[in-house]
């Protein structure tokens, strides 16, 4: 798929969730976690709960998706996280998998949006963390299509 697909894409699940929000499902916290796959998972969970409480950014951290700087700074994604229109159409995570070497996690999981109970596309997340002393310091990301419903 080409960039520009890829940023089409983007664009309209972003678009898309602006207009509404979705039924809550998260990414189920395990006991197996490390303690840098525990910070990735809280992460995923924010992006359906909007709540981040355990989610600990170091205040320089930085955030791409497909190519483009969307994170700035620890309080700007909390507060992105926190508030942000552009989450509001998440409906669910699932088929979460975690992969960690080192300070990097790797996360890979299908991620549904859609407005009002209706699921408009599914897309694979592929996120990689840079987590260190407990924080969050970069994150990015690729969004893979999956389905368009």
């Amino acid at each position: 798929m080409t960039h520009f697909r890829k940023l089409a894409l983007t664009a309209t699940v972003s678009a898309a969730m602006i207009f509404a929000g979705g039924a809550l499902a998260t990414a189920a916290p395990t006991p197996t976690d490390s303690p840098r796959e525990a910070q990735a998972r809280a992460y995923i969970d924010a992006l359906v709960s909007h709540d981040v409480t355990d989610v600990h950014f170091a205040p320089d951290a930085t955030r791409v998706e497909a190519g483009l700087q969307t994170g700035f700074s620890g309080p700007q994604l909390s507060a992105d996280l926190d508030n942000g229109v552009q989450y509001s159409v998440i409906q669910g995570v699932r088929d979460l998998r975690m992969t960690e070497e080192g300070d990097l996690v790797t996360t890979v999981y299908l991620l549904d949006a859609g407005i009002l109970g209706t699921r408009l596309a599914t897309v694979e997340i592929r996120e990689t963390f840079v987590i260190r002393d407990g924080l969050i310091h970069t994150i990015v990301a690729d969004i893979i299509p999956v389905s368009l419903s």
